[in-house]
């Protein structure tokens, strides 16, 4: 049984300033985050996840309701008793001087130190443990600044764990990242969340990320309501779409993916061999604008063949068929393909092969 880490009761989020009306961002939230979960935080620019973060961790005030943390009112806990539940990694860049990523990790014991910030047997313990549950142990003793942003921000991430929290939260803990260390980091979190009595709260716009990782998502969409569900029931519901409306994007609910909305060049039969061949081949024919239909309704047949390991192409238009060894060349070709058609006979070529 799973055992509630943080929930909320009528929270309302957004802005108080004197004595004008307060701007409300989110209202009548009733959420919670368990034990055991990896929880990520999703949603177009401007919706509202940085003010929710900061309001669930005490640093902004609700407009309404309340926050409790293992049972008790956030409002009512001491610096001291919160530092010792939840422990907060943000997204800014690092800058330390000259101290090592044990120092930085140190950093994390703060609220067991006192004010001689002497480390004792247990401290120096935890800290070792924390680099060692990220992965950092090899980077113990080198400079901060000596470190890659990946590096970086696994010593980060030990240093919240090292304040032995029962919730880590953390903002856009992957922004500087490229997609290996995000992948990395991810993995890292979700493992830590596993730890009994932990739970890990995270905001991110790697929504491809957040739905391969996370137990939970909570999404705030433009008009700034608020949808919790796992992953995969969201997808099915189709909220993304929705919740992020860009021209000329949209999400793949098959693929699970934001993919660009190509103008269409035509309609394409795709046969042969399957596996990774057939579905890479399908991934670049959708990218160059052709649709995936039978071939009672394409002009365009291509069949995948292999021959001895070797991949090959075979590309039928009208009454020519073309082979190919990579799937770029082919591609080339149906661009230039297409570009000559409309070059000479000035018409649609997706309406004109199908006499349209």
């Amino acid at each position: 049984m799973n055992h509630r880490l943080l929930m909320t009761n009528g929270l309302s989020t957004g802005y108080i300033s004197g004595k004008q009306k307060p701007t409300i961002i989110s209202s009548g939230l009733d959420i919670q985050l368990n034990e055991g979960e990896l929880v990520c935080l999703v949603g177009p620019n401007g919706a509202g996840k940085s003010t929710l973060l900061r309001t669930l961790i005490g640093l902004q005030p609700p407009v309404a309701g309340d926050v409790f943390l293992k049972g008790k009112n956030i409002a009512d806990l001491t610096t001291s008793e919160k530092s010792r539940l939840l422990s907060i990694v943000m997204t800014s860049p690092v800058s330390a001087g000259h101290l090592t990523a044990y120092d930085v990790a140190a950093l994390g014991r703060y609220p067991y130190t006192g004010w001689s910030g002497s480390l004792s047997k247990e401290d120096r313990f935890m800290v070792s443990s924390s680099l060692d549950a990220v992965g950092a142990t090899n980077l113990s003793h080198r400079f901060i600044h000596e470190l890659s942003d990946g590096e970086k921000q696994k010593v980060m991430i030990a240093r919240g764990l090292a304040q032995d929290p029962s919730l880590l939260i953390l903002d856009e803990p992957t922004a500087f990242l490229d997609l290996p260390h995000r992948v990395e980091v991810m993995r890292i979190l979700r493992s830590l969340s596993r730890h009994p009595g932990r739970a890990v709260l995270l905001s991110t716009h790697d929504l491809d990320l957040a739905i391969r990782s996370a137990d939970r998502l909570w999404l705030i969409d433009g008009n700034n309501n608020f949808i919790s569900g796992a992953p995969e029931d969201l997808v099915l519901r189709g909220v993304f779409g929705s919740a992020f409306d860009v021209k000329g994007v949209h999400f793949d609910r098959e693929k699970g993916v934001f993919v660009i909305s190509p103008e269409e060049k035509g309609h394409a039969c795709l046969s042969g061999a399957k596996g990774m061949e057939h579905m890479w081949t399908t991934r670049a024919l959708e990218r160059a604008g052709y649709k995936i239909v039978g071939p009672e309704n394409a002009e365009l047949h291509i069949e995948v063949g292999i021959d001895s390991d070797i991949a090959f192409w075979d590309c039928r238009f009208e009454d020519n068929t073309n082979r190919f060894n990579s799937i770029g060349d082919m591609v080339h070709f149906l661009r230039k393909l297409t570009a000559t058609e409309q070059q000479t006979e000035g018409l649609d070529p997706v309406h004109h092969r199908r006499g349209e």
